[in-house]
């Protein structure tokens, strides 16, 4: 049994903080959301009411954050993490943030006598609360060694992607990747549509054809063929169309700074910064077909 802090019971946060409860660790909780604290109460862990009773006598810190700020702060402002840990203490942060911000944050944690890694997750809220997220991580591997039975519980696919920070790569340009593939596939299944063929057909075909991607066979925008994606209840998240903007908006940034070309990822970037702006940040980012077929304002 390790002791935990878990600090961030978002959406992500609630199903990850349970599954290391039914792992058998001993998990202190806190957000600022009570009802967030209550909900991982009925599900094992103990009520922290702030970060330095959390993290009190805790082995490992794990945090599900918005952005790189809240990273920062949480961990390292006059009243955050490191000022309460107990030294050697492993901080694992599972928050999608920029690179450079999780560079800097291990930076910190290394200077004041900590482990540190970056472990952003893909698989969205099903697989949090399945307990079946992808980790990819970067930091040194001492920090992956003493992070990967913690990840174990929490996940069926832990990678160590290197240094500090490549986490956050792995995590953005697999974003990019898929926020491209999903619009691609949302179009491939319009067009088949307006030309008379129906998706169970198309799917069946193209979903054993060289078109095959885990949008389509995993996440099929279009309703009907994959009975447990999103656009089979109306397009409910998931993975919402905000969150996949966030992780654009970092992917871009990223490029930027590395001089790296990313036209379709702008593009794409781009289709979900409108969706949003027109007020369907909450949807699903399979949703891109419900626009395709003029069926949002």
């Amino acid at each position: 049994m390790t002791k935990i802090a878990f600090i961030g019971l978002g959406n992500m946060g609630s199903g990850m903080c349970a599954n290391l409860c039914k792992a058998g660790h001993e998990v202190r909780a806190f957000d600022l959301n009570a009802d967030a604290v209550k909900v991982a109460e009925s599900n094992g862990a103990q009520a922290a009411a702030t970060i330095a009773e959390a993290v009190s006598d805790a082995d490992v810190i794990v945090s599900m954050l918005p952005a790189g700020k809240h990273v920062l702060s949480v961990y390292f402002g006059e009243d955050g993490v490191a000022a309460h840990a107990t030294p050697g203490a492993l901080f694992l942060d599972c928050s999608t943030i920029a690179v450079e911000d999780a560079r800097e944050a291990a930076s910190k944690a290394e200077a004041a006598g900590f482990l540190m890694a970056d472990a952003p997750v893909s698989g969205g809220t099903a697989a949090a609360d399945a307990g079946t997220l992808t980790f990819m991580v970067g930091g040194p591997v001492e920090a992956f060694a003493k992070a990967k039975p913690i990840l174990d519980a929490m996940g069926k696919n832990i990678f160590h992607a290197g240094a500090s920070g490549n986490g956050q790569v792995a995590k953005i340009a697999n974003n990019m990747l898929l926020g491209i593939s999903m619009i691609g596939t949302c179009e491939a299944f319009n067009l088949a549509e307006k030309l008379g063929l129906d998706a169970q057909t198309f799917y069946d075909i193209s979903s054993t054809a060289s078109g095959q991607c885990w949008s389509m066979t995993s996440y099929c925008p279009a309703p009907g063929p994959v009975p447990t994606a999103p656009s089979n209840r109306d397009y409910q998240p998931g993975f919402a169309v905000a969150m996949m903007l966030k992780d654009l908006h970092l992917a871009a940034g990223a490029a930027k700074t590395a001089g790296a070309q990313v036209t379709l990822g702008e593009m794409a970037e781009k289709i979900y910064a409108d969706l949003d702006a027109r007020g369907h940040g909450g949807l699903d980012f399979s949703g891109v077909m419900k626009d395709l077929k003029r069926e949002l304002g």
